[in-house]
């Protein structure tokens, strides 16, 4: 291996949105992140629905405008 190439390979405090807070080793010092193994939903069961901006309400009146038309369609047939 070539040296004088490679990143610092150091300590890295990794913070969380939640609050939490681990050590662990990278090639930065510091990280801030969303989710972490304490609040992601796949690990503790518990699922979150993040609606912004009305996004679920605008797809389901979308798709129940979609069905009601294939309905009249079939209907029609």
């Amino acid at each position: 291996m070539k040296t004088g190439i490679h990143p610092e390979y150091d300590l890295c405090k990794i913070h969380c949105s939640c609050g939490n807070e681990y050590v662990t080793r990278a090639t930065v010092k510091e990280m801030r992140v969303e989710l972490c193994s304490e609040c992601h939903p796949f690990y503790t069961g518990r699922q979150k629905l993040v609606d912004t901006g009305g996004r679920v309400e605008r797809f389901q009146r979308r798709y129940a405008k979609t069905q009601a038309a294939q309905a009249q369609s079939t209907a029609k047939s």
